[in-house]
């Protein structure tokens, strides 16, 4: 118990550093001072070196910041509570593309002023504008927005009533407004993504939607119990479409399957993300935990965790793959066997967090593993942050901190989480 307890306290001194490292970083290079919004493309110096402002991204910078805010005193800070509402106000000004036929889509990416670039067939964008919307509403109990809305709205009054659109006057509003538009995307029509059904195209369960909706009912429902009567039915429907990606008689992790549940021919079918299995995995726990089902919780850790790991974890150089095939085929990604720096993060949330809940040692050990690999590899005692990239023998391939894909938002949230259930785990230690 005492070396257990010494462990742990040596685990969260590191990680309150480091999240405190990476939170200066952002702060200090990532702000947009003239134009608003966050640059994401820097350097491993933190200069930018593209001015492209990506939407889910900024969602994600706002969501991770109000989030900080929120819940630790440290963060508790003006600074970060003025870059939340400032990134908020740039994502409701610029994020939705105005088509022809009714509320559009949000951009993937603007322009440094704010002008739509390009549009993925694909609903993360808005994911994480809810997200973003949702937590900011948390703090700032929507009122000081509501006044910059409403002019928002006299401005907008001629486009509104030209193509039937509402224009919620509040984060939260506008947070549950686009999370009904997504449902409706994901499970009844998709049309509006631009994406129409090909002949040899069949339609497919890509564990990311499910996932990032159940996510999404985890965030608009927290504490808010006539929101979660809402989404209650959703929330098992994501899980039901989760659990439909154990294949392989219980073997395998899958990450794309059939509407029903079966595999997939082909690379598709075959394809494995040990990551993501691991992320799904502390998503399905974190749920199971709220409802007390046991049942779900073994199959979170039994299925979810150990299965991706034991196939995931590179026994010759340490660290995660990115991609693997089911069957042992060589993966068609060109970066399936490097070392990326988010999945070890899901990896650090899902083993702890069951560690928390069980206190087996084996998790524990786990969690050891990934933690050594991962700030040994991936974290820069020079410049602060995290690489993102690194090749199978664990040396940086891609030498900067944020990219169109790498942002404020897997390190810190990997880094938060722990710290906060190191914080659980070694009060209970005292008591």
């Amino acid at each position: 118990g005492t070396m257990t307890a010494a462990l742990l306290e040596q685990y969260r001194e590191r990680i309150r550093t480091e999240l405190d490292r990476v939170v200066d970083f952002w702060l200090k290079y990532s702000h947009d001072k003239e134009q608003s919004g966050f640059f994401n493309c820097l350097g491993k110096d933190g200069k930018v070196y593209d001015e492209l402002k990506y939407v889910w991204l900024q969602g994600r910078q706002v969501w991770m910041y109000s989030r900080l805010y929120r819940t630790m005193e440290r963060f508790h800070r003006p600074e970060i509570l003025d870059a939340a509402k400032s990134g908020a106000a740039f994502l409701q000004k610029f994020a939705r593309v105005q088509a022809s036929s009714g509320p559009g889509k949000c951009a993937f990416c603007l322009t440094r002023d704010g002008r739509a670039v390009k549009v993925q067939r694909t609903i993360f964008s808005e994911c994480f504008y809810v997200m973003a919307m949702d937590e900011l509403s948390r703090i700032t109990q929507d009122k000081e927005m509501q006044v910059k809305l409403l002019v928002k709205l006299v401005d907008s009054i001629y486009f509104m009533v030209r193509c039937q659109m509402f224009c919620p006057c509040s984060p939260q509003a506008d947070a549950e407004s686009m999370m009904d538009r997504l449902i409706f995307w994901v499970q009844t029509d998709s049309s509006d993504l631009g994406r129409p059904q090909l002949p040899g195209d069949p339609p497919i369960n890509s564990m990311a939607v499910p996932m990032m909706l159940l996510c999404l009912v985890d965030q608009l429902t927290e504490g808010r119990t006539d929101v979660a009567e809402k989404y209650k039915d959703l929330s098992g429907w994501c899980v039901e479409q989760i659990l439909q990606h154990i294949q392989r008689d219980g073997k395998a992790i899958l990450e794309n399957v059939t509407l029903n549940g079966k595999e997939l021919p082909g690379c598709q079918g075959r394809l494995q993300n040990p990551g993501h299995a691991l992320e799904a995995g502390w998503f399905l726990l974190q749920y199971a935990l709220k409802k007390e089902d046991a049942q779900l919780q073994k199959t979170a850790v039994d299925k979810f965790m150990e299965i991706p790991f034991h196939t995931g974890w590179d026994k010759q150089h340490g660290g995660l793959f990115y991609f693997l095939d089911v069957d042992g085929h060589c993966p068609t990604q060109l970066e399936w066997n490097m070392k990326l720096w988010w999945p070890h993060c899901e990896a650090l949330i899902a083993y702890l967090m069951a560690y928390s809940h069980s206190r087996e040692p084996l998790l524990l050990d786990r969690f050891k593993q990934i933690y050594d690999y991962t700030f040994s590899h991936f974290s820069d005692e020079e410049h602060g942050e995290w690489f993102g990239y690194l090749s199978r023998k664990g040396e940086v391939v891609l030498d900067f901190k944020g990219g169109s894909f790498k942002g404020f938002f897997h390190v810190p949230r990997c880094l938060y989480m722990c710290e906060k259930l190191l914080d659980g785990l070694l009060e209970r230690q005292d008591s």
